[in-house]
């Protein structure tokens, strides 16, 4: 079984014709195909948005129900079709926190290979009151100058945002489960 393979393996048969896939080079690369031509699975990265939501001159962080403790980070979560990015990350940021989001800044866009996800960040002004969802089980309200990004993904996006604004950037490592 090759790498390919072995990462998609959710993906056994063809959507059109239901024949069995097979691994095959298509664009330089070993994809699961379908024999007849009908489907390739690309296995391209998925977008992600990333809100690094700044609330009451703070910097909102958020912990998710399925992370350890002591574990918080950005409010994030997939683009959906018909949107576009600034409008996708203000709808996440809604409907995990109920908050509204006013001004809205493109921070850059990260890779997170793990995941095979695309990570668009945005600095977000936001309004209202906090109602977490049932997504998140608790959140904090950090000074940015005490922010602590870490090394992956949406902490890349924390740290860029840190130089921009001329603060020191002091990378920790996550907790492990």
């Amino acid at each position: 079984m090759t790498a390919a393979s072995e990462e998609v393996h959710a993906y056994r048969y063809c959507p059109v014709c239901a024949a069995s896939l097979v691994t095959a080079i298509v664009g330089e690369r070993d994809r699961l195909t379908c024999p007849a031509g009908h489907w390739t699975h690309w296995d391209n990265p998925l977008p992600v948005l990333a809100g690094l939501v700044e609330y009451a001159g703070k910097i909102f962080l958020a912990r998710n129900a399925a992370w350890p403790e002591k574990t918080y980070s950005l409010i994030t979560g997939f683009m959906e079709r018909g949107e576009t990015p600034e409008q996708g990350v203000a709808r996440e940021l809604k409907e995990e926190t109920n908050l509204d989001a006013g001004e809205i800044g493109l921070i850059g866009a990260y890779e997170f290979i793990r995941k095979n996800e695309l990570i668009i960040a945005y600095h977000i002004q936001a309004t209202g009151e906090i109602k977490l969802s049932e997504e998140l089980l608790e959140y904090r309200l950090v000074a940015p100058e005490k922010l602590r990004p870490w090394r992956t993904g949406t902490g890349y996006a924390m740290a860029d945002w840190l130089r921009a604004r001329g603060l020191p950037v002091d990378f920790l490592d996550w907790p492990s489960a």
